[in-house]
């Protein structure tokens, strides 16, 4: 595997909702150049030119051979990415692409045979496990803060998905998903779950479909147990919501508790430590910042994968690695009770 040039040039393909955050990331990320984008619908592509100053092409192959980019950030549909991966990895040596990666396993263990015949390194651009607070966290827990880790649990409450309106301003397709919350939303947290606390040995979920108007389930109780003994709940709906300024912006609360204590995040990105025995929780303040998603974790994510390439290292999100998130994924519909 090649080490990335210390002053890439990357190049975009997609420019839909979330390919905005990616646009915003690369320009403002010292030491990098973003040299233009690929999309195939002519008034995005006008739009976005006039936003960030780049040129833009229809066509992949085009742009990679005008442009000779370092780096392929691919932040098109889920039913492009094997194919661009199968076009691009002879001609590019770094590739970052969006989840839900290739639409699912199959896809994604030949994206990966791909990728490692053509020597190509490909990462899944998967930013939750980015967001500060976690980031936070995890040293926390490194460094004793809540004593020995018993569970992790997460209740998301996004409230983006009550009636017939459900999702249409932002990502309309997500009403004619037939497999909506866990393929798309939780595995943001099993993925964080196994970077908070380790390996998944196994599961059990139960999901249902609370807005009749769209295909898949929108609800869902997961229950994990990791290989270190340890336990875990996701407890998310997109139709109820919680305390937050922005709902969006962590989407719901955490608990990490353990024999010494609880540290708990809350919808404003806080961070909050509960000595055992103890009834008060005291604030535990860091520094972030609130830029666009999720604590600038788009931008975050994309650095860090970066900084391991340049490295000679492989990033935490390499795609053999994540593939374990959606085998999970798998494992859980396959175990759940039909929906009614």
């Amino acid at each position: 595997m090649s080490e990335l040039a210390t002053t890439p040039r990357v190049a975009i393909i997609g420019a839909g909702y979330f390919g905005q955050f990616h646009f915003d990331a690369w320009q403002r990320m010292a030491g990098v150049t973003l040299a233009g984008f690929c999309e195939t619908d002519a008034g995005r592509a006008a739009q976005t030119c006039e936003t960030f100053g780049i040129p833009a092409f229809a066509d992949a192959i085009e742009m990679v051979g005008t442009l000779k980019p370092d780096l392929i950030d691919i932040t098109a549909p889920p039913p492009a990415h094997l194919g661009l991966i199968e076009a691009l990895a002879p001609l590019v040596g770094h590739i970052i692409c969006q989840k839900p990666f290739c639409g699912g396993v199959d896809g994604a263990r030949k994206a990966i045979a791909v990728a490692e015949r053509h020597n190509t390194r490909l990462a899944i651009h998967e930013n939750v496990r980015f967001q500060p607070w976690y980031r936070e966290a995890k040293k926390l827990m490194e460094a004793g803060a809540i004593g020995t880790p018993y569970q992790v649990s997460f209740r998301m409450r996004t409230g983006d998905g009550q009636g017939p309106d459900a999702y249409l301003d932002r990502q309309p397709y997500f009403q004619t998903m037939p497999r909506l919350l866990v393929h798309e939303t939780a595995i943001h947290w099993i993925d964080t779950f196994r970077y908070l606390m380790g390996e998944i040995s196994s599961t059990h979920a139960h999901l249902s479909r609370l807005n009749p108007v769209i295909a898949g389930e929108d609800a869902a109780l997961i229950t994990f147990q990791f290989e270190n003994g340890t336990r875990g709940l996701y407890d998310g709906n997109r139709l109820s919501d919680h305390i937050a300024t922005n709902r969006r912006l962590t989407m719901g609360e955490m608990a990490l508790e353990g024999s010494g204590g609880t540290l708990r995040l809350d919808g404003e990105g806080r961070l909050w430590l509960r000595a055992f025995g103890v009834n008060d929780e005291v604030e535990h303040r860091f520094d972030w910042r609130d830029h666009y998603f999720g604590g600038d974790c788009v931008y975050l994510c994309n650095r860090a994968i970066l900084t391991d390439w340049q490295r000679g290292k492989e990033a935490e999100t390499e795609a053999h690695l994540y593939l374990r998130n959606q085998e999970i994924v798998e494992e859980i519909y396959a175990a759940a009770p039909p929906i009614p």
